[in-house]
């Protein structure tokens, strides 16, 4: 009798530990987004305040929508809004929800050889540094940084795929990567705010070209579709979403800063189709 009553306090046990981890997802973030530092401020609280449990897949746009199509998270959080739009089109996501932005910044050398910091426009900026034939690393990857990096080249009549690898640098790498090899060859690159605020190897770059209307950077949340793939965990990614767009988490997402720089403004509203 002592044996069945030992068992039944292990299975018991057993099951009670199970059932404390049972509340979880996965979320496809940005390595923009998760290199700012917001993530290690908001996972803790999203614990706290929901009992949830979110595991973040640190990827690129591109493959994050890829992992969404393939029903492999939950949800997703990235900064594309016309892949955003064919995505919901597509029927993977019911809706987009805009979370929170930023802008995209033109990092380069200090000595600035291509002259660029006196630019009244991005497409002005990225032409000096193509006729200059300046260093300029680029993602390369799909994210959401670089496709809009490729929309702007474009916007200037200029095709990076027609580019001299002699100047043009495609690293296919994240943010923080793309970064450190950007400062490792004293190079210009487009980064998104929050990233090269946080980024601490910042060596002889600094910024030097932001403020133009065309760099505004949105970033979005999309549940997955369950009608697309009805084991994904729709009830956390609503759960997840009424908590990021909540007056608490908002103000929260407002006041995080590094060095007393705002990295986000929050603008979360209704649904978007």
């Amino acid at each position: 009798m002592k044996f069945v009553a030992h068992l039944l306090v292990f299975i018991s046990t057993i099951l009670f530990s199970n059932s404390a981890y049972t509340a979880e997802m996965k979320l496809a973030v940005t390595t923009s987004f998760n290199n700012s530092g917001l993530s290690d401020v908001l996972i803790p609280e999203i614990k706290k305040d929901l009992g949830l449990d979110v595991q973040l897949l640190v990827v690129g746009t591109g493959q994050a929508l890829k992992l969404g199509r393939a029903g492999d998270v939950d949800a997703i959080l990235v900064h594309s809004k016309k892949a955003e739009e064919e995505f919901v089109s597509d029927g993977f996501s019911t809706h987009r929800r805009e979370i929170m932005y930023n802008d995209f910044v033109i990092i380069g050398p200090s000595s600035d050889p291509a002259k660029i910091s006196n630019s009244t426009t991005t497409v002005e900026a990225l032409g000096k540094i193509a006729k200059h034939k300046s260093i300029f690393t680029s993602r390369g990857d799909d994210s959401g940084t670089h496709r809009k990096e490729k929309s702007l080249w474009k916007a200037a009549g200029k095709d990076p795929e027609r580019f001299e690898a002699t100047w043009y640098r495609a690293v296919g790498a994240g943010m923080g990567a793309t970064l450190n090899t950007a400062s490792g060859m004293n190079a210009y690159l487009m980064s998104d705010r929050a990233s090269w605020l946080k980024f601490g190897n910042k060596g002889e770059l600094k910024l030097l070209f932001s403020g133009d209307p065309v760099l505004f950077n949105q970033y979005a949340y999309l549940p997955i579709n369950p009608l697309k793939h009805s084991h994904v965990k729709i009830d956390h990614a609503k759960t997840l979403e009424t908590w990021l767009t909540s007056k608490k988490t908002q103000k929260m997402i407002g006041a995080y800063t590094v060095n007393g720089e705002t990295l986000f403004t929050p603008n979360a509203i209704k649904k978007v189709n």
